[in-house]
């Protein structure tokens, strides 16, 4: 069997902060509380998990320790995956591989926000030289400062290594469509039905191409992933994707090809969920980064 299904009782802890994952979960029945610094003194809840939510992919995808810990807030049953069998979970559940994806491109949506509200409250309060810009941002985010002190805070950027490795199994599969230099490939405004993988060449992301206030994002070189994060939101491009130089490679993937991919090149469905964990963990990275320069600020 490719997966188990558990039952927590009120109060059990399902998984533990820092302890090494090799299993992830979906709730099937219940309702779970996600803490940070959980039992001790500074403990917060920072997420409440409904049924049908997915949790604890990201240790097993990036091989990382457990980031929070997740406890039973009543009665409640999941099912779990070892590392080792996700192949097979996705063999028989060929539709799991977008709603994970959807998971990843919620979660990197939503730390998006939060990112962007705090270093929109850090450069106020740095160009104001006043740290009254920083109250209203506190106020948003309270939840998430009660645990930023210099005791607790673990500020860790991610590797590239195993992304570099996954993207490396794909570098040599199959045919895409080239683009010369200067090709729009997706507009600011257009539907993201699909993402692509850079096979060759670079790609430029641009805010407000071609307009007097453009602003180049970032430059995407290949191995990688770009334009995935419409496709698994539902929502228009907010950025505008342009070939930087002659002979740019892209393979094209919608999100109907997500479980015909995973039969014909398994390693490229592992390179995309890479990618999308290691996005997750950068922009966290950034966001908790912004967070701690406000609590040092403000505890001067």
């Amino acid at each position: 069997m490719s997966s188990i299904e558990k039952t927590f009782a009120s109060g059990e802890v399902i998984i533990k902060e820092g302890d090494s994952g090799n299993t992830f979960f979906q709730l099937l029945e219940g309702k779970l509380g996600v803490y940070k610094n959980y039992g001790e003194a500074d403990e917060v809840q920072v997420a409440i998990l409904e049924a049908g939510q997915y949790f604890g992919e990201m240790a097993v995808i990036e091989n990382y320790p457990r980031s929070s810990t997740v406890v039973a807030e009543e009665d409640s049953k999941v099912v779990e995956i070892a590392a080792e069998e996700l192949n097979e979970y996705f063999t028989q559940n060929p539709d799991k591989i977008l709603s994970i994806m959807e998971v990843f491109g919620q979660r990197i949506k939503r730390m998006t926000e939060d990112a962007n509200e705090a270093k929109k409250a850090l450069d106020d309060a740095r160009r104001s030289n006043s740290k009254d810009k920083y109250l209203g941002f506190f106020a948003q985010m309270a939840q998430q400062s009660i645990y930023l002190t210099s005791k607790n805070f673990r500020l860790e950027r991610p590797s590239a290594e195993a992304l570099r490795e996954a993207s490396m199994a794909v570098s040599g599969t199959s045919e895409g469509e080239t683009y010369s230099f200067g090709t729009i490939i997706f507009k600011e405004g257009d539907a993201g039905k699909c993402l692509y993988i850079l096979k060759n060449g670079k790609v430029g992301i641009y805010s407000k191409y071609g307009a007097v206030d453009e602003l180049k994002l970032q430059e995407i070189e290949a191995i990688a992933c770009f334009g995935e994060m419409e496709m698994l939101t539902g929502e228009v491009r907010d950025t505008t994707a342009v070939a930087e130089v002659g002979d740019t490679k892209v393979e094209i993937i919608r999100a109907e090809d997500l479980p015909g991919l995973f039969q014909t090149a398994p390693a490229k469905i592992d390179m995309i969920l890479k990618s999308l964990s290691y996005r997750l963990r950068s922009i966290t990275y950034d966001y908790f980064k912004a967070c701690q320069e406000i609590y040092e600020s403000t505890n001067e």
